[in-house]
């Protein structure tokens, strides 16, 4: 795997993407964090020199010069907080007490005390290229004396340092911690779509057994694969069943097909003879029939299995179909002498594909009367429950050994008490394509005797289902 190939994948840039949106959010964060402490540590010193001031401008006022001068020169003296700077000048603005040297320039020489002003200081044992801020104010007392009173903003200047930097390692931190995130799970996505397109190259190589790694985790690529799969069985069991259809087609047309030609080749020879070809007719004509129904057939299971349309499935009211069927094929049943019994619900709604529900009804029905012998019971019933809908078609004919029930819901198959008797083995097939397009299950048993087939139609029947 190439490392070109991951810094290439979505996951990837999606991982870039995220990054970059974290960095500009901590950032901002920071930002505010930042802004918010210099703000109220500024507040807190101008506070505090505030105070002082007051302080001071009141020991004035209740004990004049002296001391004051006592005061400033202790706060300023090596007793002192080193952090604040004092000034106490005349009004000719000549030092009398303090730390500072001199009445700085940036204080002017008016008596405005209403500005904040910033002193640029250098300390003693700092070094010649320290310089510190001083954040001050002035005071006019009595007497045109000034007052100044500061504060050092190195800790302020240290708490901005301190942000920056831990700004600064944050963001190669993400940076880094992101880069290995998204490569990491780059190479974990490109690891499951190589193996995807892997077994898609396969399947297109004509391997059509192959299917999708699912390893169970549950994720989008096990959905995907779940997905797949089932997609691709269905291919496969279409692929399958019209292969079946093709050989089993080939298999079955040729003996209809060659009577066909028999008989035709018969009335071209008798029809010089002037003999009545009626009855040959008549014969070409079932044998035509045969394979036209054969055909149907197919079609319609192709029709099932393949899944209707959207258009195609809709209300549908699986009683009246039922009843119906009985109607058609109750003459049927009087001629040969079969009782047809049915019991079904007023009304059983359901969402399914109408044509094809009631060609498995027919399909059933035709099956149970063929097979059940004169004086014989067929018995169409319909149970509702909360959860399912029971369709069930019972006759008392010879039913079918348990070890050919699943094989007889197969294409063309007979079994060969059957073999010889009309139709083509596709009765059954259909039912089970009808079953599959609406969700239902098949399930054949024993009648004791004869047969039961039984339709369950479960809670997704109410809706449009697809196989």
């Amino acid at each position: 795997m190439r490392l070109a190939n991951i810094f290439l994948t979505s996951a990837f840039r999606l991982t870039l993407l995220y990054l970059a949106l974290f960095c500009v959010s901590v950032l901002a964060l920071l930002a505010f964090i930042y802004w918010s402490t210099v703000a109220v540590i500024e507040r807190q010193t101008e506070e505090t020199i505030q105070s002082e001031i007051r302080g001071l401008a009141e020991q004035y006022r209740l004990q004049g010069m002296p001391r004051l001068l006592a005061i400033v020169r202790e706060r300023s003296g090596p007793s002192g907080d080193p952090n604040n700077a004092y000034l106490l000048t005349g009004p000719d603005l000549v030092p009398l007490a303090g730390n500072l040297v001199g009445w700085p320039r940036q204080a002017g020489t008016g008596t405005n005390d209403e500005e904040w002003i910033d002193i640029p200081l250098s300390r003693d044992g700092d070094g010649p290229d320290a310089v510190h801020l001083v954040r001050a104010r002035t005071f006019t007392l009595t007497g045109g004396f000034r007052l100044l009173v500061g504060r050092d903003t190195r800790q302020r200047q240290a708490f901005r340092q301190t942000v920056v930097q831990a700004l600064g390692w944050s963001v190669a931190a993400m940076v880094l911690l992101g880069l290995v995130g998204g490569l990491l799970l780059s190479r974990g996505m490109l690891t499951r779509v190589d193996g995807i397109a892997r077994t898609a190259n396969e399947i297109v190589s004509g391997d059509l057994s192959r299917r999708l790694d699912v390893r169970g985790s549950g994720d989008e690529f096990d959905r995907l694969a779940q997905s797949l799969n089932e997609m691709l069985d269905r291919i496969d069991r279409l692929m399958t069943g019209m292969r079946l259809a093709t050989d089993s087609l080939a298999h079955d047309l040729r003996g209809p097909l060659t009577r066909l030609k028999s008989r035709i080749e018969l009335a071209l020879r008798d029809a010089g003879r002037g003999e009545g070809n009626d009855a040959v007719l008549a014969a070409i004509l079932d044998d035509a029939d045969a394979a036209l129904a054969m055909f149907d057939s197919l079609l319609r299971i192709a029709l099932a299995e393949g899944g209707a349309r959207a258009g195609e499935m809709g209300p549908v009211d699986l009683a009246a179909l039922v009843r119906d069927g009985a109607e058609l094929y109750e003459p049927v049943a009087d001629e040969k002498g079969v009782a047809l019994t049915v019991t079904v619900p007023e009304a059983v709604p359901m969402n399914g594909h109408a044509e094809l529900l009631a060609q498995a009804v027919a399909n059933l029905l035709d099956n149970a009367i063929k097979y059940t012998p004169a004086g014989g019971t067929v018995t169409l019933s319909i149970a509702c429950a909360t959860q399912e809908t029971r369709f069930c078609v019972a006759d008392t004919g010879p039913g079918i050994p348990a070890a050919d029930r699943a094989r007889v819901l197969e294409r063309f198959v007979q079994l060969d008490s059957s073999r010889g008797g009309p139709g083509a083995g596709l009765g059954l097939s259909l039912v089970a394509a009808v079953a599959r397009l609406h969700g239902a299950r098949v399930a054949l048993e024993d009648n004791d005797p004869g047969l039961r087939v039984t339709l369950t139609f479960g809670p997704s029947t109410d809706r449009a289902v697809s196989a």
